[in-house]
């Protein structure tokens, strides 16, 4: 079966899947009140991931990360991975946490077939990581990320938000951190949502000064896997760990995409600010066809678009980064 592609000559071997809205985290940048339940809200089952995930492996699927909200919140954890990681034609399992519950669980994750995981960690110092993320188990967090960095893992990374006046000054001590520690630790210019305008206009920092110092401190840039996130990494030999730049509002971001994103309740999404959603969940039943499942998704990469309109001020249809999973 023809792989996933649209108009554009980009191939989609990576899919974002969403396995609940909730978070217990309180970020500054994405849910400041924390997260608010609109009703009882029915996310996807354990029976309807399996069928999405063996119908996109039938149209390419290689590398799936699990998000959320926070996916370590789902009690089938486990077993979701298991079970993805038993599809064939998937290569990779990863997740994207924010770390709180890796000490109790990564080994579990792991045996069950979990390949990588990233963990949001917007500062390494204490007091402002409870500021912007309303917890104050940073040093939690860090034990946790040193027990992922043991496991065998194939990746472990970082995800630190780029946030003016909070945290633009922590380069230090982020370059002492990786100086011994094989991790990646990825940038991640803030995006304006639909919910956080005035934030964004406070907090929004560019990453091109921050780019061009590494290359002017001895990094050089690291080419592209196949597969891999919209991250440019930098390496520099004195050190063990690598450096991201994630600059969703730099020239060309949208050139080399390569994933596509289904919502915790089963809607597939083209792109993280796209302005419209389409339900797969009708598809996701027993008696459903998987045949009918990827001419769906065939049909609907026709509509995907060359780029985001970030630039525009257009956020699409994401009210918060926690409702898609970033």
């Amino acid at each position: 079966m023809a792989v996933l592609a649209d108009r554009y000559g980009r191939n989609f071997p990576y899919l974002r899947l969403s396995l609940l809205e909730a978070c217990n985290f309180r970020c500054t940048y994405c849910l400041p009140d924390g997260y608010q339940a609109n009703g009882k809200p029915r996310w996807l089952t354990r029976d309807e991931i399996g069928r999405l995930l063996h119908g996109f492996a039938a149209v390419g699927l290689r590398k799936l990360r699990l998000t959320g909200g926070e996916p370590s919140l789902r009690t089938d954890l486990t077993d979701i991975i298991a079970a993805a990681a038993a599809t064939p034609g998937i290569e990779t399992v990863a997740m994207t946490t924010n770390g709180i519950l890796l000490r109790r669980h990564i080994e579990r994750w792991r045996d069950a077939g979990l390949n990588a995981v990233n963990v949001s960690l917007d500062s390494l110092d204490p007091q402002r990581f409870h500021a912007i993320t309303g917890h104050d188990r940073g040093l939690d967090i860090l034990a946790g990320i040193d027990l992922a960095l043991a496991s065998g893992l194939r990746a472990v990374k970082l995800n630190a938000v780029l946030l003016r006046g909070l945290n633009d000054n922590e380069m230090p001590a982020w370059r002492e951190y990786l100086r011994d520690r094989r991790t990646t630790l990825r940038f991640i210019e803030l995006m304006q949502t639909g919910d956080n305008r005035d934030y964004f206009q406070r907090h929004h920092l560019r990453s091109d000064a921050l780019e061009q110092s590494l290359l002017d401190d001895g990094w050089s840039l690291v080419p592209r896997a196949v597969d891999a996130g919209p991250a440019r990494e930098y390496a520099h030999p004195d050190y063990l760990g690598r450096i991201g730049i994630i600059a969703p509002y730099s020239r060309d971001f949208c050139a080399g995409c390569n994933r596509l994103r289904v919502t915790a309740t089963g809607d597939l999404r083209l792109c993280l600010f796209g302005d419209f959603g389409i339900s797969l969940r009708p598809l996701l039943q027993s008696d459903a066809d998987i045949g009918e499942l990827t001419s769906v998704l065939h049909s609907q990469l026709g509509l995907k678009k060359a780029g985001h309109g970030l630039h525009e001020g257009n956020t699409g249809i994401t009210p918060h980064l926690a409702s898609i999973g970033g």
